[in-house]
């Protein structure tokens, strides 16, 4: 069950780090609904926050390490900080993709604890043979 509860976290990760730091694309770069959201007053914010407590949500359901947690919280809390500055934290905040580096922490954690999954939307990469299930 815990297995389980692990790899649908890991895909609710995927969702959000796509949504908040990677809908469009521009080759290394992304812009989501955490930058876009910042030119609507108050908005913003609480997108960064809401979106980041389901991330911290879903590493205690998938029992991720508290050194991950802290490293989610770190990403989270500096991503949210510069959305309160005006315009400057407007493009601080698009160019740097907090939730998308907590929600990777996260499945980095997930895929060295539970392994890969057969679930649907898996992203997760299987181990090679040489290095049992090494990363």
């Amino acid at each position: 069950m815990t297995q389980e509860r692990a790899h649908r976290a890991w895909r609710s990760a995927e969702r959000i780090k796509r949504l908040s730091d990677r809908l469009v694309g521009v080759g290394p770069f992304g812009i989501g609904l955490d930058a876009v959201l910042d030119w609507i007053p108050g908005l913003g914010p609480i997108y960064s926050v809401g979106a980041g407590a389901l991330l911290v949500g879903q590493a205690l359901s998938a029992r991720a390490s508290a050194a991950t947690i802290l490293r989610m919280i770190a990403y989270l809390a500096a991503d949210t900080a510069t959305s309160s500055v005006p315009l400057a934290g407007w493009a601080i905040d698009a160019l740097f993709p907090g939730h998308l580096m907590a929600a990777n922490a996260l499945q980095k954690d997930i895929e060295a604890r539970h392994g890969p999954s057969d679930l649907p939307g898996w992203g997760g990469r299987k181990p090679s043979k040489g290095r049992k299930g090494r990363r």
